[in-house]
C-alpha cells in the first residue's frame, strides 16, 4: 500500500493543498511495517492537481489534518482513501499508528 502525508516543515501540515511536500510511504500492511518513503515537492497550489498528481503516484491512502470538501470528492472519485483530521505529528508517527490500528483523528481542520 502506498500512503501519501502532506507536510510542512517536517511535520503534518494542517492545510492539505497548501503543503510544501509529501512524504510517500510504501507499507507492508500485513506485516504493519514501512518498507521505503521518499519526500516529495508538491506542485504549485492550484485546485484538483493534487488528487489527480496523487493519484499517478498510485497512493491509496491518504493521511491528512483539514482538506476541503472538493478535495475529498476528488480522492473519492480517483479511488483513494482519506483518513482526516490527523493530529501534528510526524509523517513516520502517523504512518507507525495508522498501521496498528491506534491513529487518533479529531475534527476536519479545513471548511471549504
Amino acid at each position: 500500500m502506498r500512503i501519501a502525508i502532506p507536510i510542512t516543515n517536517g511535520r503534518l501540515s494542517s492545510h492539505f493543498g497548501h503543503c510544501e511536500q509529501f512524504t510517500i510511504f510504501d507499507v507492508d500492511t500485513d506485516a504493519k511495517s514501512i518498507k521505503s518513503q521518499q519526500i516529495m515537492t508538491s506542485p504549485p497550489h492550484q485546485p484538483g492537481l493534487l488528487p489527480d498528481w496523487l493519484s499517478q503516484l498510485e497512493v491509496e491512502l491518504v493521511i491528512a489534518g483539514g482538506i476541503g470538501i472538493r478535495a475529498q470528492q476528488l480522492f473519492k472519485q480517483s479511488k483513494i482513501d482519506v483518513v482526516i483530521g490527523a493530529p501534528d505529528n510526524t509523517p513516520q508517527e502517523l504512518v507507525e499508528q495508522y498501521l496498528i490500528g491506534q491513529l487518533q483523528c479529531g475534527q476536519n481542520i479545513c471548511d471549504h
